[in-house]
C-alpha cells in the first residue's frame, strides 16, 4: 500500500511503512527533546528559573499512564489516526504555553501533553503493524529510533547554542510536520488474521510472554534512569561532547544491529551488551572526568542501551500480530520502559539529595545486570516458542525458501532421525503448528507430538529455536 498523489496517471508518494516512520520520528524527537527532560525543556526552564526535574517527573508519569490506558479507547486504525492527530495538535498548544512565564500553567500543560503523547505512541502501533511486513519490523523499529534521535540532537543543539525559544520554536515546527504527514496515514486497513503458534499461544495467548518481557524491560531500564541522572551531569564541563557525542553510540548501535548479517546470532550480542553495560558503570566510577573517560563510558553505556531498545521494540513489533488491538501490546510493553527509566531517575535523584556515593548506585546497576542475566534465558525460551522468526531469536526464517530447503536436506542433524521424523522436523522448521503438521502428514496431533519429542530427544534440544540454531551451525553433507 502506498500513500501519495497521482501524476501522469501514476500514483507517487511514500509507502505506508515510510510514512509511519516519518510521523513517529518527528513526533518522538519532540518527546525526547522536550517533555522527557530534554534540553529544550531544561533551557526554557532555566530561563525562567524553574526546576525542570519536577516537570520531567510529572511528564514521565503522565506518559506512562497514556501508554498503559490507550488501548481501552483506541480499538481501530481510524480511531488511532484520529488520536494521533489530536495528540499532535495538543502537544503544539502545550509547547506554545512555554513561551510564557509559568503562572501555574506549565505543570498541567505538560501533564496533559505527555499523557496524550503516550496514547499517540501506542496508537502508532496500528501503522507499525499494518504498514510493515512482519519480516521488516526490526528495520522499521530501528529506523524510527535512529531518525528520532538524530532529530532530537539538533533540537537540543538549537536550544543550547542559539536560544531556548529557538529550540522550542523548532520543536513546534517538527510537530507541525508530523501532523502534515499524519494526515496522510491510512484510516482503514485490510483485516490481518491473528498468527498463533502451537499449544504455547493456544494455552497462554500473549499474556505470559508479554508479562515476562515487561518485567525484563522494567528491570533493565532502571539503569537507563540512573544513566540520565549520572552521566552527563558528571561531565557537564565537556559541553560539546555531551551535546553532540552523547547519542552517537546509541544511534550507531541501532544502525549496526539493523544491518547485521543473517549469519550473526543476535541473541549472543544481547548478552555482550548486558556485560558492556555493567562495565560502563564500573568505568564511570573508576575513571576520571576527562574527554577520554567520557568517550569510553558513553560509548559502552549508550551503545548497550541501543542494543537493548532495539531488542524489545522489535520483539513488541512481532507481538502485534497476537492481539486484535496492537495498541495494547505496544502500549503495555513500552510502559515498562518508561517505568524503569522513572524508577532509576528517582533512585538517582534521591541519592543526590541524601549524598549517597556513586559506588552505591553502581552496585545497584550491577545488581540489575546480574538479575537480567538470570531472567533472560527463560525469557528467551518463552519468546522463542512464540516468535519463532524473530531476528534476536533465530535467523532461519529470514532465509529464502529455497535456501531453507537446502539447509534442511543437507544438514547432518537429520541423519539421526527416521524418515517420518525428518518429515515432521522439516515442517516444524517451516514454522508450522502441530495441527498444520498433522494435516500435512495425515496423522493425529498426538502422533506429531510424539515425533517432535523424539526429534528433540535425538538432537539434544528443547525447543524449535534451538533446533533451528543447531541446523544452521551444523556442517552440511557434501
Amino acid at each position: 500500500m502506498a500513500t501519495g498523489v497521482k501524476q501522469n496517471g501514476k500514483r507517487i508518494g511514500l509507502s505506508d511503512r515510510a510514512l509511519s516512520v516519518i510521523v513517529f520520528s518527528l513526533f518522538f524527537s519532540w518527546l525526547l527533546a522536550f517533555p522527557f527532560q530534554g534540553k529544550v525543556l531544561q533551557t526554557v526552564s532555566a530561563h525562567y528559573q524553574q526546576d525542570a526535574g519536577d516537570l520531567a517527573l510529572w511528564s514521565i508519569t503522565a506518559h506512562f499512564a497514556g501508554l498503559l490506558l490507550c488501548f481501552l479507547f483506541i480499538k481501530s486504525m481510524k480511531a488511532a489516526r484520529l488520536l494521533m492527530l489530536i495528540s499532535i495538535v495538543v502537544c503544539v498548544l502545550v509547547s506554545l504555553v512555554f513561551f510564557f512565564p509559568p503562572q501555574g500553567l506549565w505543570l498541567p500543560a505538560i501533564t496533559l501533553g505527555s499523557f496524550l503523547a503516550g496514547g499517540c505512541v501506542a496508537a502508532w502501533s496500528f501503522f507499525f503493524k499494518h504498514g510493515t511486513p512482519k519480516s521488516k519490523r526490526l528495520q522499521t523499529a530501528a529506523d524510527a529510533l535512529i531518525f528520532s534521535n538524530i532529530a532530537m540532537v539538533f533540537l537540543n543543539a538549537a536550544a543550547v547554542y542559539i536560544s531556548p525559544f529557538v529550540g522550542l520554536g523548532l520543536s513546534i515546527l517538527v510537530l507541525s510536520a508530523a501532523f502534515a504527514f499524519a494526515v496522510r496515514l491510512p484510516a482503514i486497513a485490510d483485516h490481518t488474521p491473528l498468527i498463533r503458534d502451537d499449544k504455547i499461544a493456544a494455552a497462554n495467548g500473549i499474556i505470559k510472554p508479554l508479562g515476562h518481557l515487561w518485567i525484563f524491560i522494567a528491570l533493565l531500564t532502571i539503569n537507563s534512569g540512573l544513566m540520565y541522572m549520572m552521566l552527563n551531569p558528571s561531565f557537564a564541563h565537556l559541553e560539546f561532547l555531551t551535546q553532540w557525542y552523547w547519542a552517537l553510540p546509541y544511534i550507531a548501535a541501532l544502525f549496526i544491529m539493523r544491518n547485521l548479517s543473517l549469519k550473526v546470532n543476535r541473541t549472543y550480542i544481547l548478552y555482550y551488551a548486558l556485560a558492556l553495560n555493567g562495565i560502563s558503570f564500573i568505568a564511570f566510577v573508576l575513571f576520571d572526568r576527562s574527554v577520554v573517560s567520557y568517550l569510553a563510558v558513553d560509548t559502552l553505556m549508550l551503545g548497550s542501551f541501543g542494543v537493548f531498545d532495539l531488542f524489545w521494540w522489535s520483539i513488541l513489533g512481532e507481538m502485534l500480530d497476537y492481539d486484535n488491538n496492537p495498541a495494547k501490546i505496544l502500549g503495555i510493553g513500552l510502559s515498562a520502559n518508561v517505568l524503569g527509566v522513572f524508577t532509576g531517575a528517582m533512585i538517582a535523584r534521591n541519592a543526590l539529595l541524601t549524598r549517597i556515593q556513586q559506588m552505591d548506585l553502581t552496585l545497584l546497576a550491577l545488581g540489575v545486570i546480574c538479575v537480567s542475566f538470570a531472567i533472560f534465558p527463560p525469557l528467551h525460551k518463552r519468546l522463542s516458542g512464540l516468535l519463532k522468526d524473530h531476528a534476536f531469536l533465530t535467523m532461519y526464517f529470514e532465509m529464502p525458501p529455497s535456501e531453507r530447503e537446502r539447509v534442511i536436506e543437507s544438514s547432518d542433524v537429520f541423519t539421526k532421525l527416521t524418515e517420518r521424523e525428518r518429515d515432521a522436523a522439516s515442517l516444524l522448521l517451516e514454522g508450522k503448528t502441530y495441527r498444520m503438521i498433522a494435516a500435512d502428514m495425515k496423522v493425529s496431533e498426538n502422533t506429531v507430538r510424539t515425533h517432535v519429542k523424539n526429534i528433540y530427544g535425538k538432537t539434544g534440544v528443547q525447543c524449535r529455536a534451538e533446533l533451528i540454531n543447531m541446523v544452521l551451525k551444523q556442517p552440511v553433507s557434501q
